[in-house]
């Protein structure tokens, strides 16, 4: 040891005390890296896209009031209807001469066309255009089909 020059001596306390440090930083790294996760770990979960709700325009026609004019088929002659309507839905009366009988109506309203039946004893389809309304029925006791035509009353 005595030939080495002088500033450069070999200092085992020295060297070990440099070793202790490097073995017990590695030591605590090690013990990081093996230690279980404090928490769950972050995975991408797919998120549901909300289905887009149609929504229905409101109507740009009003059918409430009375509407007259004539059937024919097993409904022949005169024919009103009454509507009450909210937002596309109506509700009302219909009113024929032969066979005569009073009924009461719901249905709806969707652009133009409007359907609508009279519980159970017939069903009807048409178009609205202006002041008037027409369309074909059916009758369902019979299957028998017929159409009416009615405008609206002043």
């Amino acid at each position: 040891m005595g030939d080495e020059p002088p500033g450069r001596r070999w200092r085992p306390a020295a060297a070990l005390a440099v070793l202790v440090a490097v073995t017990a930083t590695v030591g605590v790294l090690i013990a990081i890296l093996q230690r279980p996760a404090t928490h769950a770990p972050m995975r991408s979960t797919a998120v549901a896209t909300p289905t887009p709700i149609a929504l229905q325009a409101p109507p740009s026609l009003n059918l409430s009031g009375t509407w007259a004019g004539l059937c024919t088929g097993p409904f022949n002659g005169f024919c009103s209807l009454t509507w009450t309507q909210t937002a596309h839905a109506l509700d009302g009366t219909f009113v024929v001469s032969s066979p005569p009988d009073n009924l009461h109506i719901s249905g709806n309203l969707t652009g133009s066309t409007i359907s609508f039946g009279a519980g159970g004893v017939a069903t009807f389809t048409g178009t609205v255009s202006g002041s008037t309304m027409s369309g074909s029925y059916t009758d369902i006791a019979n299957g028998k089909t017929g159409s009416w035509t009615v405008t609206i009353s002043a």
